[in-house]
């Protein structure tokens, strides 16, 4: 009863005061009607009362405060969010830029959830749990049908606590138990690094902007530069965004300081539009391209439309999310906490990032099935912003690139081939495929990158990959199907097989080396050149 309370009272208390403006200020629902702060909580407690007294079932009330401080912010904006004491938790871990768990990349296939790399010196990699393995239990729970979010929540926990697991490994007869104490595992920004044709430089900043975001560029760009980088592709597709100080100093490295990089305006202490500006003494002056996509968001979108506004460089990709609402974060009792919109962000030369969330449903505006770029329909037009180079962009639609190319389209066949491709790799470099001995492997070594002519996927090695796959039911494929995708079959096989022999990273190269959008970036670069020895001109 008494926690009941103590969770009821909660509820009241926050739903009231986001309500009530947070400053318990008055909030007018028509011409004639007054809400107020107390009418709220008054209404409330009522409806709980109700409840209480007359529900048939049993009542989960921390469900009910959850529910109804969400319900009470996505009535404001899509991006004022409660967060539970396990969400808040995380929020502060990916900031930091690490979090506590074991340190294994898992991935859900059709028969369960599967380890596909371990992080270097990670309690994982110590305790000797391998690219392949696959979940059986988590501390006596049965793991074999839980989705891949479910057995991350399950392995990660406080520092110095321990899980214990259960696993599947093709080379072992029987099921092998693990006890992990949980440590401190990296949640970088940049996922890796490696070196394109033709001097191009690849860095994947999409893991977010977090703390040590800027630093983690600076090591990635001196590391390529040693390797002979003339010009640079920074990859923020997937990139949700994150602290905007990290924002402007990565705009930093590659415009001159005291240039504008957003804008913000609002309430409360952006009351005054406020303007923020590059540093000085970071700037690189190599042709550079960035890359977007619909994953593409709030920090990402700065960094974006800064690059775009002043002509430093190319954007190539698709249309970003268009998040441009700044949130602020409250720390709340009990652990838990909620991000309230403060301002919004807009583009150096006033292009406003947000859009429009007026109409539709939550779903709707997460899906973009609200803009009309799912369905033929004209964007909205926004308000029509000059760049630095003439170039005309509108508004309220996020960041639109200035060369669309589109990803690699999904398809069943496909998603099948890259089940087959995981399913034939982990046997074969646990020494099972028959006359393929050699490609068995004890652990990964942890390798980031790799040449680009080794592991290659030979005749011999398809024909046994063919016959593996086909003989299995499971797989959903013939041979006709594998012949008609035979060089995508041989992508994700060499993607497995540098995974398992190297690292996610690694593997993820593989894949980036074909992709049809990092290609069109390494095309358009001449134009990328074009605009940085304009600036190198200009100042």
């Amino acid at each position: 009863m008494e926690k009941r309370l103590i969770i009821a009272a909660a509820a009241l208390v926050v739903v009231g005061a986001v309500v009530g403006g947070l400053f318990g200020k008055l909030a007018k629902t028509s011409a004639n009607t007054e809400m107020t702060n107390a009418r709220v909580v008054s209404d409330y407690r009522e409806a709980l009362d109700v409840i209480d007294k007359s529900y048939i079932g049993k009542v989960d009330y921390e469900k009910i405060s959850e529910s109804s401080i969400q319900s009470t912010l996505w009535s404001l904006d899509p991006h004022s969010s409660f967060f539970t004491r396990d969400e808040f938790k995380k929020l502060y871990e990916e900031q930091s830029s690490q979090f506590y768990g074991i340190g294994v990349s898992i991935l859900q296939h059709r028969d369960g959830v599967y380890v596909q790399s371990v992080v270097p010196n990670t309690p994982a990699d110590k305790a000797g749990l391998r690219y392949g393995d696959r979940f059986l239990e988590v501390d006596g729970k049965d793991a074999t049908e839980w989705s891949s979010a479910e057995v991350s929540k399950n392995v990660r926990g406080e520092r110095n606590t321990a899980v214990k697991v259960k696993i599947e490994r093709v080379a072992s007869p029987k099921p092998l138990d693990f006890e992990i104490v949980r440590g401190g595992v990296p949640l970088p920004s940049i996922r890796n690094y490696f070196m394109l044709p033709n001097g191009v430089g690849y860095v994947g900043l999409v893991g977010g902007f977090q703390e040590t975001t800027a630093a983690e560029l600076d090591e990635a760009i001196a590391a390529l530069q040693k390797q002979g980088m003339t010009s640079l592709v920074l990859d923020l597709r997937g990139n949700p965004g994150g602290l905007l100080p990290q924002a402007i100093e990565v705009v930093s490295r590659f415009v001159p300081g005291g240039q504008t990089v957003v804008s913000v305006k609002g309430r409360s202490r952006y009351a005054t539009t406020e303007e923020m500006r590059s540093t000085s003494g970071n700037d690189h002056n190599f042709p550079l391209v960035v890359m977007i996509n619909g994953g593409s968001a709030s920090a990402s979108e700065i960094v974006a439309g800064a690059i775009q506004d002043h002509a430093r460089g190319v954007v190539v990709g698709t249309d970003s999310f268009g998040k441009g609402l700044v949130q602020r974060i409250f720390p709340l009792p009990y652990g838990t906490g909620l991000t309230l919109t403060m301002a919004r962000y807009y583009t150096p030369f006033g292009r406003s990032l947000q859009r429009d969330y007026s109409n539709g449903s939550i779903y709707d505006y997460y899906s973009h099935s609200d803009t009309g770029e799912s369905d033929g329909k004209p964007k909205p037009a926004g308000e029509p912003v000059t760049t630095a180079n003439g170039r005309v962009y509108y508004g309220g639609r996020g960041i639109e690139p200035d060369v669309t190319a589109k990803p690699l389209e999904f398809s069943t066949l496909r998603f099948r081939i890259n089940e087959a491709a995981f399913f034939f790799v982990r046997q074969l470099v646990s020494g099972k495929i028959s006359g393929f001995e050699s490609y068995k492997i004890e652990k990964q070594d942890h390798r980031q990158t790799f040449p680009a002519d080794s592991l290659q996927v030979n005749d011999k090695l398809i024909e046994a990959f063919r016959q593996y796959t086909t003989a299995s039911e499971a797989s959903g494929l013939t041979a006709v199907n594998i012949n008609a995708m035979s060089e995508y079959a041989r992508t994700r096989i060499r993607e497995e097989l540098a995974t398992a022999n190297h690292s996610n990273e690694a593997g993820t190269q593989v894949l980036l080396e074909a992709d049809p959008q990092v290609l069109k970036a390494i095309e358009v670069m001449p134009e990328a050149k074009k605009l940085s020895q304009a600036i190198v001109a200009k100042n």
